[in-house]
């Protein structure tokens, strides 16, 4: 019994999953808003500008439709963690923990960035029933933690300008 994987579905995973069946993560689920697909673009470009301002205006967006945005985040995440490996650039779990706590460092308030810092810490090892406590629950620390690490993973491979184009092609927002 062959168990081989068809060379159309080979390089697959959690990105393509969340697109209409093209593995090039070009066409996008049309079941996700583009005000979503926008707030999660702006929250990782405030991370990779280290800009406190453009933070602070998608903050409350991200919050009215938290979970719809760490959604559209772990797509995007997914995405880039794929582009890192496609370009051979070496993205650890160590350089991940150290680009989150560098990211969300004095953008957000002491306590917020603890438990972002503390709960990607958990996570970017696979511990997450840690990370789960470090966030109490509340789904904004998982936003900050995505989007801190969407901007490090993105600027490790793009310049900012082509990460935000590429995000806004790779979800459909680009015209």
């Amino acid at each position: 019994m062959d168990t081989s994987v068809p060379a159309h579905q080979k390089g697959t995973d959690t990105v393509s999953s969340s697109f209409d069946g093209n593995t090039d993560g070009s066409t996008p689920a049309s079941d996700v808003p583009d005000h979503v697909k926008q707030t999660a673009i702006d929250l990782i470009a405030a991370y990779a500008d280290h800009n406190q301002q453009e933070l602070d205006a998608a903050i409350p967006r991200a919050a009215d439709d938290a979970d719809a945005v760490v959604s559209e985040l772990k797509v995007v995440a997914a995405f880039l963690s794929r582009r890192v490996q496609q370009t051979g650039v070496v993205w650890k779990p160590a350089d991940s923990r150290e680009a989150v706590a560098r990211m969300v460092a004095e953008m957000l308030p002491p306590e917020l960035e603890f438990a972002v810092s503390t709960a990607w810490e958990a996570h970017s090892v696979g511990e997450e029933e840690a990370a789960e406590r470090f966030t109490r629950g509340d789904p904004m620390v998982y936003v900050h933690m995505l989007a801190a690490f969407g901007a490090a993973i993105g600027l490790a491979v793009y310049k900012r300008a082509e990460l935000v184009a590429t995000l806004r092609q790779v979800t459909g927002l680009a015209e």
